[in-house]
Protein backbone atom coordinates (compact mmCIF):
# COMPACT_ATOMS: atom_id res chain seq x y z
CA UNK A 1 0.00 0.00 0.00
CA UNK A 2 1.82 3.46 -1.23
CA UNK A 3 2.64 5.91 1.85
CA UNK A 4 0.37 8.81 1.60
CA UNK A 5 1.87 12.43 1.73
CA UNK A 6 1.52 12.69 5.72
CA UNK A 7 3.38 9.84 6.38
CA UNK A 8 6.43 10.86 4.45
CA UNK A 9 6.03 14.22 5.88
CA UNK A 10 6.38 12.86 9.39
CA UNK A 11 9.41 10.57 8.36
CA UNK A 12 11.02 13.74 7.02
CA UNK A 13 11.06 15.24 10.42
CA UNK A 14 11.72 12.70 12.39
CA UNK A 15 15.21 12.24 10.30
CA UNK A 16 15.93 15.61 10.96
CA UNK A 17 15.30 15.59 14.38
CA UNK A 18 18.29 12.87 14.40
CA UNK A 19 15.72 9.59 14.04
CA UNK A 20 17.57 7.23 12.30
CA UNK A 21 14.73 4.73 12.42
CA UNK A 22 12.71 7.10 10.24
CA UNK A 23 15.53 7.17 7.76
CA UNK A 24 15.19 3.62 7.06
CA UNK A 25 11.64 3.56 7.32
CA UNK A 26 11.60 6.85 4.43
CA UNK A 27 13.80 4.94 2.11
CA UNK A 28 11.37 1.56 0.82
CA UNK A 29 8.26 4.65 0.48
CA UNK A 30 10.03 7.33 -1.64
CA UNK A 31 12.54 5.13 -4.05
CA UNK A 32 10.28 3.84 -6.34
CA UNK A 33 9.42 7.80 -6.79
CA UNK A 34 12.67 8.64 -6.96
CA UNK A 35 13.57 5.98 -9.69
CA UNK A 36 10.70 7.15 -11.32
CA UNK A 37 11.83 10.94 -11.13
CA UNK A 38 15.42 9.62 -12.20
CA UNK A 39 13.81 8.02 -15.33
CA UNK A 40 12.08 11.16 -16.71
CA UNK A 41 15.40 13.00 -16.57
CA UNK A 42 17.10 9.90 -17.99
CA UNK A 43 14.40 9.66 -21.38
CA UNK A 44 16.31 12.79 -22.88
CA UNK A 45 19.59 11.53 -22.41
CA UNK A 46 21.39 8.87 -25.32
CA UNK A 47 20.38 5.15 -25.26
CA UNK A 48 24.12 4.09 -24.56
CA UNK A 49 24.24 6.83 -21.94
CA UNK A 50 26.54 5.73 -19.05
CA UNK A 51 25.29 6.67 -16.42
CA UNK A 52 21.97 4.60 -15.70
CA UNK A 53 19.24 5.40 -14.07
CA UNK A 54 19.67 3.28 -11.01
CA UNK A 55 23.18 4.84 -10.26
CA UNK A 56 21.30 8.19 -10.87
CA UNK A 57 18.84 7.27 -8.15
CA UNK A 58 21.58 6.20 -6.38
CA UNK A 59 23.91 9.26 -6.27
CA UNK A 60 20.95 11.42 -5.64
CA UNK A 61 20.25 9.36 -2.37
CA UNK A 62 23.40 9.87 -1.24
CA UNK A 63 23.66 13.34 -1.21
CA UNK A 64 20.30 13.49 -0.23
CA UNK A 65 21.21 11.54 2.98
CA UNK A 66 23.95 13.99 3.44
CA UNK A 67 21.00 16.96 3.49
CA UNK A 68 20.35 16.00 7.00
CA UNK A 69 19.99 19.37 7.81
CA UNK A 70 17.68 20.61 5.55
CA UNK A 71 14.09 21.68 6.88
CA UNK A 72 11.86 19.03 4.99
CA UNK A 73 8.49 20.96 4.54
CA UNK A 74 7.21 17.94 3.16
CA UNK A 75 7.04 15.00 0.77
CA UNK A 76 6.81 17.65 -2.62
CA UNK A 77 9.51 19.73 -0.99
CA UNK A 78 11.65 16.67 -0.71
CA UNK A 79 10.94 15.40 -4.36
CA UNK A 80 11.66 19.14 -5.23
CA UNK A 81 14.94 19.09 -3.66
CA UNK A 82 15.48 15.45 -5.03
CA UNK A 83 14.54 16.97 -8.68
CA UNK A 84 17.32 19.70 -8.72
CA UNK A 85 20.02 17.16 -7.36
CA UNK A 86 19.55 14.61 -10.59
CA UNK A 87 19.66 17.69 -12.50
CA UNK A 88 23.00 18.94 -11.12
CA UNK A 89 24.68 15.25 -11.43
CA UNK A 90 23.35 15.21 -14.92
CA UNK A 91 24.88 18.74 -15.92
CA UNK A 92 27.98 17.90 -14.10
CA UNK A 93 28.07 14.42 -15.87
CA UNK A 94 27.70 16.10 -19.46
CA UNK A 95 30.22 18.52 -18.04
CA UNK A 96 33.04 16.61 -17.61
CA UNK A 97 31.89 14.53 -20.37
CA UNK A 98 32.58 17.46 -22.86
CA UNK A 99 35.72 17.95 -21.11
CA UNK A 100 36.77 15.11 -22.00
CA UNK A 101 35.31 15.43 -25.57
CA UNK A 102 38.31 18.13 -25.39
CA UNK A 103 40.84 16.16 -24.55
CA UNK A 104 40.15 16.90 -20.62
CA UNK A 105 41.27 12.82 -20.39
CA UNK A 106 42.63 10.51 -22.92
CA UNK A 107 40.36 7.54 -23.57
CA UNK A 108 40.07 5.66 -26.47
CA UNK A 109 36.37 5.73 -28.54
CA UNK A 110 34.99 4.07 -31.27
CA UNK A 111 33.40 5.33 -34.58
CA UNK A 112 30.29 3.73 -32.66
CA UNK A 113 30.70 6.33 -29.71
CA UNK A 114 31.45 8.79 -31.40
CA UNK A 115 28.35 8.92 -33.03
CA UNK A 116 25.97 7.80 -30.51
CA UNK A 117 26.95 10.75 -28.11
CA UNK A 118 26.19 13.93 -29.13
CA UNK A 119 28.11 16.95 -28.37
CA UNK A 120 25.13 19.09 -28.84
CA UNK A 121 23.42 16.99 -26.39
CA UNK A 122 25.56 17.61 -23.62
CA UNK A 123 26.20 21.20 -25.18
CA UNK A 124 22.10 21.51 -24.68
CA UNK A 125 22.03 20.38 -21.11
CA UNK A 126 25.01 22.58 -20.03
CA UNK A 127 23.48 25.58 -21.97
CA UNK A 128 20.02 24.94 -20.47
CA UNK A 129 21.72 25.31 -16.75
CA UNK A 130 23.34 28.18 -17.37
CA UNK A 131 20.23 29.55 -18.94
CA UNK A 132 18.53 28.50 -15.44
CA UNK A 133 20.97 30.08 -13.57
CA UNK A 134 20.76 33.24 -15.27
CA UNK A 135 17.18 32.63 -15.07
CA UNK A 136 17.87 32.67 -10.77
CA UNK A 137 19.86 35.80 -10.99
CA UNK A 138 17.05 37.63 -12.40
CA UNK A 139 14.26 36.29 -11.66
CA UNK A 140 14.47 33.33 -8.60
CA UNK A 141 11.20 32.41 -7.87
CA UNK A 142 10.45 31.92 -11.48
CA UNK A 143 13.89 29.97 -11.87
CA UNK A 144 12.73 27.61 -8.83
CA UNK A 145 9.10 26.84 -10.46
CA UNK A 146 11.45 25.64 -13.62
CA UNK A 147 13.20 23.46 -10.98
CA UNK A 148 10.33 22.13 -9.68
CA UNK A 149 7.85 21.44 -12.30
CA UNK A 150 10.31 20.36 -15.56
CA UNK A 151 12.89 18.76 -13.34
CA UNK A 152 10.36 18.13 -10.49
CA UNK A 153 7.85 17.06 -11.92
CA UNK A 154 5.51 18.52 -9.31
CA UNK A 155 2.06 20.06 -10.43
CA UNK A 156 0.85 23.55 -9.79
CA UNK A 157 -0.58 22.92 -6.67
CA UNK A 158 2.19 21.04 -5.37
CA UNK A 159 4.89 23.64 -6.93
CA UNK A 160 2.14 26.43 -5.05
CA UNK A 161 2.78 23.77 -1.64
CA UNK A 162 6.22 24.03 -1.86
CA UNK A 163 6.94 27.86 -2.50
CA UNK A 164 3.79 28.68 -0.31
CA UNK A 165 2.52 31.03 -3.34
CA UNK A 166 -0.63 31.01 -5.26
CA UNK A 167 -1.37 28.21 -7.68
CA UNK A 168 -2.25 31.10 -10.55
CA UNK A 169 0.93 32.74 -9.39
CA UNK A 170 2.74 29.39 -10.12
CA UNK A 171 0.95 29.07 -14.07
CA UNK A 172 1.92 32.55 -14.59
CA UNK A 173 5.60 32.13 -13.57
CA UNK A 174 5.90 29.00 -15.38
CA UNK A 175 4.76 30.71 -18.25
CA UNK A 176 7.26 33.22 -18.24
CA UNK A 177 9.73 31.37 -17.65
CA UNK A 178 9.51 28.90 -20.33
CA UNK A 179 9.38 31.65 -22.75
CA UNK A 180 12.17 33.52 -21.01
CA UNK A 181 14.32 29.93 -20.97
CA UNK A 182 12.89 29.72 -25.53
CA UNK A 183 13.80 32.78 -26.50
CA UNK A 184 17.34 32.65 -23.97
CA UNK A 185 18.04 28.84 -25.48
CA UNK A 186 17.52 30.45 -29.63
CA UNK A 187 20.13 33.30 -28.88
Amino acid sequence: MPASNNDVSELLRRWKSGDEEALDRLTPLVYDQLHQLAHQHMRGERADHTLQTSALVNEAYLRLVEHKSVDWQNRAHFFAVSAVLMRRILVDYARERKAAKRGGKFHEVTLEDELTFTKERASELVALDEAIQTLNEIYPRRSKVVELRYFGGLNNKEAAEVMQVSEATIERDWRFAKAWLYREMQK
